[in-house]
């Protein structure tokens, strides 16, 4: 009997058979190296060399994502998702192309991936800003929707235009001792200055005139902040906060009690129907518009509330930062009162400002580091440190962030001060005023960023007064 070894259709395997009941898992879709990092991580392979200090941590975290910047946090180390498409009847078993295989990060195409930012080290421009009054409690810097900066320097405010680097005076107080307490700019070119002697006076930049001033606190008004174009709020160190309408005859609308120390922070939301309130009391509180009683009181700082910023791209929250004795930075929910997340920054909390490009914010400290932090948000109060900016030799005391202009990007000589949203301005006890090229802005590729910052001139003025 002879064996028949010729090849017949009938015995020719049908699909079915091409796929076996056995699982082949794939180099491509194995990320050894993250698999052992996140064993470690999670305490599986134990060793007595791993530090656990939340230094060593934060390192940990911007190492994992600098080396694999495409994998998120739940992304999986194994893939058991869609197999890999029937081979062609002219292949053999596991004979495939490279575009049979399915998509991995590492191999992604380059308009895929992520665009990587250049964050300057060092100031785009620095003023001098000499007798800026050393008082954490007071709020001297603001930067205004026309691009002009003000700032207050013992009993006078300067301003400074950042499209033309021109600078003057625009007014003196006249008593002896009577310096500028808080600065904030309203819309168009109305300025509101507070002083010692608790005075708000409301100034026309445009034409330099004094239109008005506000009167109610007993004491010296230390923060502002507007609500709408007429609606203005001001805190005192009479623990007293006083909503103004200032397009009326009787400009005091409500004044509003709680705290029991200087009113030192104060901020509206963006939708105008929220006001965080900070004190020398360390109590922030949370009212609400046309409301005269607090609907949230919060006590868990452990030193003066000054540092206050609303979150612009998730309603109800608000980051919240303490003074010396605390040092903390804490994500609100101001819904319910709950804490997302709170940081110990290892520095005073002086000022935060939010980006409105990117899920990120800065913060500007003092003692005992006296730096500027980046810190990125992923939601749910997880925050992650970017990177610190040091240079000022005094506590960071104040902080501004550059306006933009409807949706049109307008670029100047200045481009360092540029009204994209992406510069910040911090002004410090050691009488200098630094700008920051420090959030990111879809128009920048890294390149470019550097190449600006190599060639970025320091020429003109610099000096604010």
């Amino acid at each position: 009997m002879s064996l028949d070894l010729s090849f017949s259709p009938s015995k020719a395997m049908s699909p079915k058979a091409k796929y076996t009941d056995r699982f082949i898992p794939r180099r491509l879709d194995i990320v050894s190296d993250l698999s052992v990092f996140q064993q470690q991580e999670n305490g599986k392979i134990n060793s007595n060399d791993v530090e656990t200090s939340p230094t060593k941590q934060d390192y940990k975290r911007a190492l994992k994502e600098l080396v694999y910047p495409y994998m998120s946090p739940n992304e999986k180390l194994l893939s058991l998702s869609a197999s890999l498409s029937p081979a062609s009847p002219s292949k053999g078993l596991g004979s495939y192309t490279v575009n049979d295989l399915p998509t991995s990060p590492s191999l992604s195409s380059p308009s895929k991936k992520k665009i990587s930012r250049f964050i300057p080290k060092s100031a785009d421009k620095i003023l001098d800003a000499p007798q800026i009054v050393d008082d954490y409690y007071l709020n001297l810097l603001d930067w205004s929707p026309t691009n002009v900066l003000a700032v207050a320097l013992n009993q006078s405010v300067f301003l400074w235009n950042a499209s033309t680097g021109a600078a003057h005076k625009l007014m003196q107080t006249d008593g002896r001792g009577d310096i500028i307490t808080s600065l904030s700019w309203g819309s168009g070119n109305t300025l509101a200055v507070g002083t010692h002697s608790a005075e708000i006076q409301l100034w026309d930049v445009s034409t330099s005139a004094l239109v008005r001033t506000l009167r109610g606190h007993e004491q010296r008004v230390s923060s502002l902040t507007w609500s709408s174009g007429s609606s203005l709020s001001s805190g005192s160190r009479d623990c007293q906060i006083i909503h103004h309408d200032t397009r009326a005859n009787n400009h005091k609308i409500a004044s509003l009690h709680g705290h029991r120390h200087e009113v030192c922070g104060l901020k509206w939301s963006p939708q105008a129907n929220q006001l965080a309130s900070g004190g020398n009391d360390n109590v922030l509180y949370i009212w609400e518009a046309r409301n005269n009683r607090p609907r949230l009181c919060i006590e868990r700082h452990r030193a003066a509330v000054k540092a206050l910023a609303w979150c612009p791209f998730q309603h109800n929250t608000l980051a919240s930062g303490g003074g010396t004795a605390d040092r903390k930075i804490c994500l609100w929910n101001t819904s319910n009162g709950t804490c997302f997340n709170e940081v110990d920054t290892k520095s005073q909390v002086c000022a935060i400002e939010w980006s409105i490009h990117d899920k990120e914010f800065v913060s500007s400290h003092g003692f005992t580091h006296n730096q500027l932090i980046l810190w990125r948000h992923y939601g749910s109060g997880r925050l992650q440190k970017v990177t610190e900016l040091t240079g000022h030799q005094a506590r960071v005391l104040h902080m501004a962030k550059s306006p933009v202009m409807g949706l049109t990007l307008v670029v100047h000589e200045c481009d360092c001060c540029a009204q994209d949203g992406t510069t910040v301005v911090s002004a410090a006890a050691d009488e200098t005023i630094r700008f920051w090229r420090i959030f990111g802005a879809g128009r920048n590729s890294a390149s470019k960023l550097k190449d600006e910052q190599a060639s970025r001139s320091l020429l003109g003025a610099n000096s604010i007064r």
